[in-house]
């Protein structure tokens, strides 16, 4: 019976942790989408990364966050930003060199062999990375930037939710029915 007892409690935890996660990956999600994938979170912001240029240290399809606000002209060589290049794409490289007193950045990849074409400028950077990765997470947030995923992430959690409580409502009747089958053998 003591095991029956652990085994519900742990049962009872994971769905509960299961459900929080799904709950925060959809509200990140419907925040990103409402957002236009800007979400900002005290301060920071969180980042597909889709290239290679920066491996090692940020492997493609990694998450990354970045810290947002302050002055574009407060960035030194060696700092990682992130910023919109001219194309309108969204870009994190190395500063290696700065221009201008901080109106203008050279950048380059770690993983590419020579600097970018054209120095960014301070009022294009979006925010500095802090250091934080998280390797393949990216793959899956832009996976559900798609309308795809969109759709998969409202119907799987909804899809899990009904099972869990099919498996509740199950064990549920069984312990009803042992305890009437108990009552039935006293009587």
């Amino acid at each position: 019976m003591r095991i029956k007892s652990v085994l519900k409690k742990c049962t009872s935890f994971l769905s509960t942790i299961l459900f929080i996660a799904l709950l925060s990956v959809l509200f990140l999600s419907l925040a990103s989408k409402a957002a236009g994938n800007e979400v900002s979170l005290f301060g920071y912001q969180v980042k597909s990364v889709l290239s290679g240029s920066m491996e090692p240290d940020i492997q493609t399809g990694s998450l990354i966050a970045i810290e947002t606000g302050g002055d574009g002209e407060r960035f030194q060589e060696n700092d990682v930003i992130t910023f919109h290049s001219e194309e309108g794409v969204l870009v994190t490289h190395r500063i290696v060199e700065v221009k201008h007193g901080g109106q203008q950045y050279v950048t380059q990849g770690d993983a590419n062999n020579g600097i970018d074409r054209n120095p960014v400028l301070a009022e294009n950077i979006v925010g500095q990375y802090t250091g934080l990765t998280i390797p393949y997470a990216g793959y899956v947030m832009n996976f559900t930037s798609s309308r795809e995923g969109a759709a998969l992430l409202f119907i799987f959690p909804g899809i899990l939710l009904i099972g869990y409580s099919l498996i509740t409502i199950r064990s549920t009747l069984k312990e009803v029915k042992q305890l009437m089958n108990e009552k039935e053998i006293r009587a």
